[in-house]
């Protein structure tokens, strides 16, 4: 079987139903990882909240299993820590793009999304289990009514998913030995470096409201510190957008 550097297998299908939602099976297995599962083509990916991906044969999906021994409260630093491995994979094949990270995961390139990320916890008897599951647009650019897409194909020609798969987790580790040595602050000051929005005005999509005001900062959780009616608002989940609210925000 195929390692990388990492010392992370690597198992690479033509046809799954979601690489994450295999990683899940593998963590009721046994699986303790680190494991890469890629698949060429998705039926049923899915991204946050359970909403469809959309993934075309040619475009990258895949999920990264692992154990982590961090503190229940702290999990939620390692999406900032992937959302680095990702851009910065990224970068090194397209780097004369405008490249960003926007809230709290998706890569931007020049204002359009390429890939999205969400981390997801399971508890595997005792063991906390992280499921990183990755998605990038190499060949397609799905039509999505909300904000605009873009592929890797437009930049650069499309790398092996074996060889992104393996730059992303090069970095990721990279940045997790920061993280364990040094806690969330050197990750919050790159993401903030690489930010999309930063000191602009956004709408901030919630279950029960919508929030306009001014992307300040994001704090040592990693939420989102939005100022607006003269104080600020710390925001821990909500879908982001870049200024006024439009048709595509209600």
């Amino acid at each position: 079987m195929k390692k990388f550097s990492s010392g992370a297998s690597v198992e690479i299908y033509e046809t799954l139903d979601s690489t994450s939602a295999e990683a899940k099976r593998r963590i009721t297995a046994g699986a303790r990882g680190p494991a890469w599962i890629i698949a060429l083509h998705q039926t049923a990916g899915y991204g946050r909240r359970g909403r469809a991906w959309a993934q075309e044969s040619g475009d990258f999906a895949g999920s990264l299993l692992f154990s982590t021994d961090a503190e229940s409260g702290a999990i939620g630093q390692l999406s900032f820590v992937l959302a680095l491995a990702v851009h910065d994979a990224l970068f090194a094949l397209i780097a004369k793009a405008d490249m960003r990270i926007k809230w709290p995961n998706d890569i931007l390139v020049d204002g359009a999304k390429i890939a999205g990320l969400l981390l997801e916890m399971v508890d595997a008897a005792g063991v906390r289990m992280l499921v990183a599951g990755i998605g990038v647009n190499v060949v397609s650019t799905p039509d999505i009514k909300a904000y605009p897409t873009t592929r890797l194909l437009n930049y650069e020609s499309a790398p092996m998913p074996s060889a992104l798969a393996e730059a992303i987790d090069a970095n990721f580790w990279a940045h997790c030995q920061i993280w364990c040595a040094e806690g969330f602050a050197p990750v919050r000051r790159q993401w903030l470096e690489r930010a999309a929005g930063l000191g602009d005005e956004i709408t901030v999509r919630l279950p029960n409201e919508t929030l306009i005001g001014v992307f300040e900062d994001i704090d040592d959780s990693g939420g989102l510190v939005l100022r607006f009616g003269g104080g600020t608002r710390i925001i821990s989940a909500g879908d982001v957008y870049f200024g006024a609210p439009d048709e595509k925000t209600t």
